[in-house]
């Protein structure tokens, strides 16, 4: 977790509240609702990220923000660089994303019911910089991002669990095989001399 001393003060804000909504619980459409509205109002101060978690990386960076001491939420920043592409994958977890800077191309897709039968696309949308999305729910978890802007696009995304840790799935979104794996998190970039 990053020094909170480089943080901005709402984004501790927010990181609270975040916590406060988890704990008081509620089925996982009531959570995504709840934090969801919350995102806009952060999103609405403009970009309120340090430097050193904007940073591209040479694969799509996955930045721990926070991470609940019980691992029953997390915060991640994502940054895709231009044309960047994300795998096709699961995430095992409910999620909400709001875009910082630039824009998200999201493919969502329907989970296959064999192991051999290709993806069928049920959403393709572009998420703007200062929206929210739902990224994930137990019923709809599949998908694949990219960026699609002239800048590397920055999201802060808030998941139901330690994303970081999870076990999940990569998808062929051409022959529906599907592999493990753990995405797991990228150091943040030290360049505090630049903030």
């Amino acid at each position: 977790m990053a020094n909170t001393n480089t943080r901005h003060p709402e984004l501790d804000s927010f990181i609270h509240d975040v916590e406060q909504i988890v704990q008081e619980g509620g089925g996982e459409e009531t959570l995504i609702s709840k934090i969801s509205e919350r995102m806009k109002k952060l999103l609405k101060l403009g970009n309120v990220l340090p430097t050193q978690y904007m940073q591209p990386q040479p694969k799509s960076a996955l930045y721990p923000l926070y991470i609940a001491p019980d691992e029953s939420f997390s915060i991640a920043i994502t940054v895709f660089n231009v044309g960047q592409p994300s795998p096709t994958h699961d995430h095992g977890t409910w999620g909400v994303i709001g875009v910082v800077q630039g824009v998200e191309h999201e493919i969502k897709y329907a989970r296959p019911s064999s192991e051999n039968e290709p993806l069928t696309v049920l959403k393709d949308r572009y998420i703007q910089e200062g929206e929210v999305g739902i990224c994930c729910s137990s019923e709809q978890d599949l998908h694949q991002v990219e960026c699609a802007s002239s800048v590397p696009c920055v999201g802060i995304h808030v998941y139901g669990r330690n994303i970081g840790k999870i076990e999940r799935h990569i998808y062929n979104s051409q022959t529906g095989a599907k592999k493990v794996g753990v995405t797991p998190w990228v150091p943040v970039p030290d360049i505090q001399n630049n903030l």
